[in-house]
């Protein structure tokens, strides 16, 4: 048989047909310079810019960022645009325009009372040459991979203060499992 959910109270086992073909797009995160995120997420987490849209009437622009598996994006701008729409995993970081010259300016990065968003998550092939990596570009982690109760899951911050778990998959067969005696 193959899998399709995991049975738990409020799931619903079999989704409705109209809901055939949804896909999660992207998350967003505010943040308060651009520059200094695009510089993170794309030289520390080696995400690449797919599009970047300007709202003046508005004054604020939107900066979406993935790991497009082929690695092809349209040349023109609307198809792009389109495609990045169509696209799985996509962070869009929302910067309003001004808050990168406010010295005291900072987001709440959801971990603060009173808690909300929580974090966002990265798997890489192996957690011990990333965490080098992190180490090397100088990123603040708000826990190790060996600290605390859960081990082999790391958490770092963005610029912004924003969480972000990072994860090797080959070693979470036994995560949110009891213990061996």
């Amino acid at each position: 048989m193959t899998f399709t959910t995991e049975n738990q109270p409020g799931v619903c086992a079999t989704p409705s047909p109209a809901t055939r073909g949804f896909v999660f797009n992207h998350s967003m995160l505010r943040v308060k310079d651009p520059a200094v995120s695009l510089d993170f997420y794309t030289r520390v987490m080696g995400m690449r810019l797919l599009r970047k849209l300007d709202f003046p009437e508005m004054s604020f622009s939107l900066y979406f960022l993935g790991r497009p598996e082929d690695g092809a994006a349209p040349d023109d701008e609307g198809d792009r645009t389109r495609w990045t729409f169509s696209q799985r995993g996509v962070l869009e970081l929302t910067h309003n325009w001004g808050t990168e010259s406010q010295a005291d300016f900072k987001y709440h990065d959801g971990n603060a009372q009173p808690q909300g968003f929580g974090h966002i998550c990265f798997s890489v092939p192996d957690l011990d040459v990333a965490v080098a990596w992190f180490d090397e570009n100088q990123v603040t982690y708000v826990k190790r991979p060996d600290q605390g109760k859960m081990k082999d899951v790391a958490f770092i911050k963005d610029p912004d203060g924003y969480w972000i778990e990072i994860v090797e998959p080959a070693r979470l067969t036994r995560l949110g499992r009891p213990a061996a005696p």
